[in-house]
């Protein structure tokens, strides 16, 4: 049996990470490359995913960036296999968040085709690679994990008064989106178990990145730690569960909220 340090360790590990170069996947990236694992950056920003991995690699860990389009569903799956079959794969994160760009339309003045794209783009795509992921694991025999980054307003509504004072609003379609990936998180939990393939949810609060003041004032108000929280809390919570420490873990749903849905 491994001693409990080293139960933390990503060492052997290839880990797939969807939106790798963004403002919580690099985060994740970094960490799981610190960890010993074999990161792989999966992104369609070509030139940030590729400066990302020789980053990396100048520090002597392991990382290489492929373009993946999560909103191609026709591709993801062939795309996977080919990954797949190239690097292995232990561990599925979707830290991904593609949007239209008229992303944030109130609800009163939503169309449906936005309502349907969005969806597609959020939901669906999770779901459908997701789902592919726990297929290949379980093809190839092996007992991997898959996270997928849920949210605070996927187990409860938003707080709109974070918003007085701010050109910002609410995203109704978040929290239908944030709640569905919760809950398949756990089918894949209950479907896939038997075979060892863990799933379980990130539910982050606010993430400071240069919001308006306002807002900033109004989050750090309500929440008990009072701050924001930052990409490094989230990624940290990610090693945790991809790695064997969490080898009992599966359907949670983790808030990482400095304690905003407990009041």
């Amino acid at each position: 049996m491994k001693n409990l340090a080293d139960r933390f360790s990503l060492k052997g590990k290839a880990v797939h990470v969807v939106g790798g170069t963004g403002l919580l996947g690099t985060a994740i990236v970094k960490s799981v490359a610190e960890s010993g694992g074999h990161v792989l950056i999966l992104d369609v920003n070509e030139k940030k995913g590729k400066a990302l991995a020789v980053e990396i690699k100048k520090k002597g860990q392991k990382a290489d960036f492929s373009y993946f389009d999560l909103a191609d569903l026709d591709s993801a799956e062939s795309s996977l296999e080919n990954l797949t079959k190239r690097y292995g794969m232990d561990v599925w994160i979707n830290a991904a968040y593609p949007r239209t760009k008229d992303w944030a339309q109130p609800l009163e003045k939503m169309s449906l085709g936005y309502l349907k794209e969005n969806v597609d783009l959020q939901l669906n795509s999770c779901i459908w690679t997701s789902r592919k992921a726990a297929l290949l694991m379980k093809k190839n025999k092996v007992k991997g994990s898959i996270i997928h980054l849920g949210s605070i307003y996927g187990v409860q509504a938003n707080d709109l008064t974070v918003y007085e004072g701010t050109p910002m609003t609410g995203e109704a379609i978040y929290c239908a989106v944030k709640a569905g990936i919760h809950n398949f998180t756990r089918y894949l939990a209950s479907h896939f178990g038997s075979s060892g393939i863990r799933a379980n949810c990130i539910c982050p609060g606010g993430i400071f990145d240069n919001q308006n003041k306002n807002f900033v004032k109004n989050y750090e108000h309500k929440v008990p730690l009072k701050r924001m929280g930052t990409p490094e809390d989230v990624a940290s919570v990610a090693l945790f569960l991809a790695s064997d420490a969490s080898s009992y873990m599966t359907g949670s749903a983790v808030m990482v909220d400095g304690g905003w849905t407990i009041i």
